[in-house]
């Protein structure tokens, strides 16, 4: 691998969940990224090809494997990234929960989805943790699920928690990492994720009919703030890459 040239591998489970703000990033350096698109029946290519893996959010659950049977396969790759390779690896929402459930851990419905604009608190693992180097202690984020991570696998550390949510983001061993927040967020996601049907009607079930426009106007006065944190742990990430 080129320090300068990392080959990142993306596992998206539908086409608007991809990496948001970090695709800017990844422009910015000059570094390509591969998209495999599971919910379209791309196959999973050989993961000795690329240097880190990605797995963004989607509006499926874990456990349903009937409906989605690439989630099996998709699990298979997280373990031997993780396990095998030890590939510098970085879950969003659903990528957190499927990471926590290759590798040994617990997901199911959320006590209490969590859907708007709240704070996320780093423990003390988090506070020392390279993956947030440069962050605040506490912050604000964007959350959207109705799932979590219920027991986190053994051997992996709790890196944040929210008020509702025990296990905010996770780290196994020194280079994988998951938050189940969205740090990748752009002015145009949420606008985007409310047309998705399971989104919409998690939207309202929780803050009401017709909450969608609240929650633009919200996430917009929030975006630079977002960012910024965005690419502090895409800079903390890259920096786990290069010193493999």
């Amino acid at each position: 691998m080129s320090a300068a040239e990392p080959r990142v591998l993306v596992f998206q489970h539908v086409a608007i969940e991809h990496p948001g703000v970090f695709r800017d990033f990844l422009r910015e350096d000059g570094i390509g990224w591969t998209t495999v698109e599971l919910d379209d029946g791309e196959s999973i290519p050989d993961l000795e090809h690329f240097d880190a893996l990605w797995v963004m959010g989607g509006p499926m659950d874990v456990w349903e494997d009937e409906a989605h049977p690439w989630l099996e396969p998709e699990r298979d790759a997280i373990r031997e990234a993780v396990l095998a390779r030890r590939m510098p690896f970085l879950g969003f929402c659903l990528g957190h929960q499927l990471l926590a459930q290759a590798l040994g851990g617990e997901v199911g419905p959320a006590a209490t989805p969590e859907i708007g604009i709240l704070e996320i608190a780093l423990t003390d693992a988090g506070r020392s943790s390279a993956i947030f180097e440069g962050l605040p202690a506490a912050h604000a984020c964007l959350q959207w699920h109705g799932a979590e991570v219920r027991e986190a696998p053994p051997g992996a550390l709790t890196l944040a928690s929210s008020r509702d949510c025990a296990i905010q983001a996770l780290a196994y061993g020194d280079r994988a990492f998951s938050v189940q927040y969205h740090v990748e967020i752009t002015g145009d996601t949420v606008r985007e994720w409310g047309e998705i049907p399971e989104y919409e009607q998690e939207l309202e079930r929780a803050l009401g009919s017709g909450a969608l426009a609240a929650f633009e106007a919200d996430t917009a006065a929030h975006l630079a703030e977002f960012n910024r944190y965005a690419r502090r742990i895409y800079d903390n990430f890259m920096g786990v890459v290069r010193r493999r």
